[in-house]
């Protein structure tokens, strides 16, 4: 089922390998306890998986996996090592996406997904695309569009530009052409102002979001609209 969803996303097997993409796999399959169990089994403590925030202690005292049935992306320090993850549930369940929570080596203010792989690109570019998905990066990462980050789960904080701040001079938001989306990018306007970067919205047509647009539009169409911020 997380292959064939992939697939439908539009996600090509290298770009499953790049970002090490995975699965945690649904209970009914696997019991509620699958990665709990092999984490114990490598003489892990209950209290280090669930520091970590790969479990949750239920009303009993024993743990049950806090990721399930979900397609899962590595969150990535700037070291490479992976510090959490995201998760989008398959089928109809809620949330729909899922992050760890803040632990002693994740702090979700801090870090950008894509940051860690896209460096590079973004110093190429001398510019930082800044999306609000994980799918959105993927899609355009997909399409040769490299530049490119996502907060995790939150909005634009001064820290996140900062960050990108060493390896750019201008950030783009390609934010989704709703209230919410406008509202964020608003939102990140005092912190490129602080950070004296240089900031640009670029407006998606309605009823767009990167993922879909640069999948029906195609790469050429993301550039003209990155163009006209």
């Amino acid at each position: 089922n997380a292959r064939i969803y992939l697939e439908q996303r539009g996600m090509p097997g290298e770009i499953v390998e790049r970002y090490r993409l995975g699965y945690a796999p649904d209970p009914d399959q696997a019991g509620w306890n699958y990665l709990s169990d092999r984490l114990s089994a490598k003489t892990l403590s209950g209290e280090i998986i669930e520091q970590a925030g790969l479990a949750v202690k239920n009303d009993r005292g024993g743990l049950y996996d806090r990721f399930r049935s979900r397609i899962m992306f590595p969150i990535n320090d700037m070291t490479g090592r992976v510090v959490a993850f995201g998760g989008r549930i398959l089928g109809d369940g809620q949330p729909k996406y899922m992050n760890s929570p803040e632990s002693p080596i994740f702090e979700k203010s801090r870090l950008l997904f894509g940051l860690q792989q896209h460096r590079q690109a973004i110093r190429q570019a001398r510019r930082a695309l800044v999306v609000e998905g994980n799918f959105d990066l993927l899609s355009l990462a997909t399409h040769g569009i490299d530049n490119v980050v996502a907060p995790l789960g939150t909005a634009l904080t001064r820290i996140h530009i900062q960050s990108l701040r060493s390896y750019s001079r201008e950030v783009v938001l390609v934010f989704d052409a709703d209230a919410a989306g406008l509202k964020a990018a608003m939102r990140s306007i005092p912190f490129l102002l602080a950070e004296r970067m240089d900031g640009r919205v670029a407006l998606l047509p309605a009823g767009h979001d990167p993922d879909s647009f640069v999948r029906e539009q195609g790469p050429d169409a993301v550039a003209e609209l990155v163009q006209a911020a």
